[in-house]
Parts: C-alpha cells; sequence; structure tokens
C-alpha cells in the first residue's frame, strides 16, 4: 500500500508507521469531545480520538463502557449532545443512513443483520445499492445501461465471493448458513459498498477458535490488499492486541487508554477496568 504524501505522526506511533512497520496516512475520522446523553443518562463523556486513514482502530471495554454507543456515532447513527465528528477533513452534520453510506462508511451488526430468505449473492449485492445510479424505469426492464451497471457490480461481488472464499455457498439462502458462515456474508455485504471506513460490531462474537482465525485473517487481508481503514469493537482481548495498531480503551463512558496495544496492555487504569477494581 503507498503511503499518502503528507503522513503525519500518530499518537503512540513513530510518524506514518504502525507496529508492524505499514504505513499509516492522515487522520480519516476525528472525534472531538464526544458526549452523548440518554435523558439523564450520560453514555458517553467528553471522549476525543481519531481514527487514521489505513490503520485498525480498536475500542474496548468492559461490559457498559459505551463501545457500541461510540461505533453509533462513528456511523452516524447516533447524533452527540456535545462534541463534533470530522470526516475527510469535514465536519460531519446530522445525515440519513444512506447519506452515511455514501461518504464511505460501512458496518457490520453485533447482531447479524441479513436477509434469510435471499441468497447469498443476493444479500451481497443490496451492498452494491449506493453505486446503483440507472433509474427505476430501465432496471424494471433490465435493459441498456442498467444492464451494464449490474453486470459491473455482480462482477465486483463476484470478486468478494471469491476473495472471502464463500462461492460454494454463492446461492444458498442465508438462513440455512451457520453463524460464523453468515457472519462473513454480512463483511461481504460491508466491503461491497467499497468503503472508506469500515466499522466491526463485535466480529468474532459467538465464532469458535477455527472461524475466529479464519475472520482475523480476512480483516487483515481488507486492510492490507484494499488499503480499508477499520475501527472495531471486540471482546477477545488476544484478537484485538494481535489485530490492531492502535487501541482505544472505555469506562463508564470515559476514555481511560489510548496508544498502540503494548502501551495500553501497560495502563494501570485499564487493568484496574478488566479486574473490577473498585472505581473511587
Amino acid at each position: 500500500m503507498t503511503a499518502p504524501a503528507n503522513v503525519t505522526q500518530a499518537e503512540g506511533l513513530p510518524a506514518g508507521l504502525t507496529p508492524d512497520g505499514r504505513r499509516i496516512g492522515p487522520v480519516l475520522m476525528d472525534l472531538r469531545n464526544i458526549t452523548l446523553k440518554f435523558g439523564g443518562v450520560t453514555a458517553i463523556k467528553d471522549i476525543s480520538f481519531d481514527i487514521r486513514q489505513g490503520e485498525i482502530r480498536a475500542i474496548i471495554g468492559p461490559n457498559g463502557a459505551g463501545k457500541s454507543s461510540m461505533l453509533n456515532v462513528i456511523s452516524g447513527f447516533y447524533v452527540p449532545r456535545e462534541g463534533e465528528v470530522w470526516f475527510r477533513g469535514e465536519r460531519r452534520s446530522a445525515l440519513k443512513p444512506y447519506q452515511i453510506a455514501r461518504l464511505g462508511i460501512a458496518r457490520t451488526f453485533q447482531n447479524i443483520a441479513l436477509f434469510d430468505g435471499m441468497s447469498v449473492l443476493d444479500n451481497i449485492m443490496t451492498g452494491r445499492l449506493t453505486h446503483m445510479r440507472a433509474g427505476l424505469f430501465p432496471q424494471a426492464l433490465w435493459w441498456g445501461a442498467a444492464e451494464r451497471e449490474e453486470n459491473a457490480n455482480r462482477e465486483k461481488v463476484e470478486w468478494i465471493i471469491d476473495f472471502l472464499e464463500i462461492q460454494a455457498i454463492r446461492k444458498t439462502p442465508v438462513g440455512r448458513l451457520p453463524y460464523g458462515l453468515k457472519k462473513r456474508v454480512e463483511l461481504a455485504r460491508a466491503l461491497a459498498a467499497e468503503p472508506k471506513l469500515l466499522l466491526l460490531d463485535e466480529p468474532m462474537a459467538g465464532m469458535n477458535v477455527e472461524e475466529k482465525e479464519d475472520m482475523s485473517r480476512f480483516i487483515l487481508d481488507v486492510n492490507d490488499e484494499f488499503g480499508t481503514t477499520i475501527a472495531l469493537i471486540e471482546h477477545d482481548m488476544g484478537v484485538v492486541m494481535d489485530l490492531s495498531d492502535r487501541v482505544v480503551v472505555m469506562d463508564y463512558g470515559r476514555k481511560i487508554g489510548d496508544g498502540t496495544p503494548d502501551e495500553v496492555r501497560g495502563n494501570q487504569a485499564v487493568i484496574d477496568a478488566y479486574l473490577g477494581v473498585a472505581h473511587d
């Protein structure tokens, strides 16, 4: 992956380099003093961090730390009460889901959100909707520009199917698949949108060891071969420490750590949070 010309220093990292020597780019998303409240409950309190182009950025913390709320702020599903979200150098206002998708942000979900009655291929094709420009009438006739557009989109989807090694199930209804393969199909659908920022909400949850190894390999391959920036929530600390370039740690809605995996691993506040040390 070619490094952008304006590579700058990331917190906790040498200038322009990830811990394994890969290049990272400038800030892609900047979250500034984010506070999120639901009635009288504060889910996120004055948190700031950035996500840099080309990195894998993990968000971790004990149950109830506010991780999913933060991912929903990043994805645009929640609008913070206070603070600013900047994406690709512009301040992001409140947007509808399809507008967020068109900006280049795609995600998977903690609870799988696929169309069980549709085939794997058709599910992944839905990820191409934001790239379809032909009008309703040409699409209904499957003629001219609409036919060429769908063929081009199908070619991209077939490439993703090959990349994620799910050729054998491409025509299988998703509802018939085991859990681990459903997770892979959901990743494929997100990739079909060609995101600049891919959000993964507990991609390893409920998987056995072999499935986790496969998913970890695909996440690294997506980051390396596509250059896709990835932000993920994950409870498996072994996976987080192996995959991530930088880690931000939350506890009770606050940020208690931010840095490389080694820095976070040695942070006493992080150790206390995971060991359940009483808060004053």
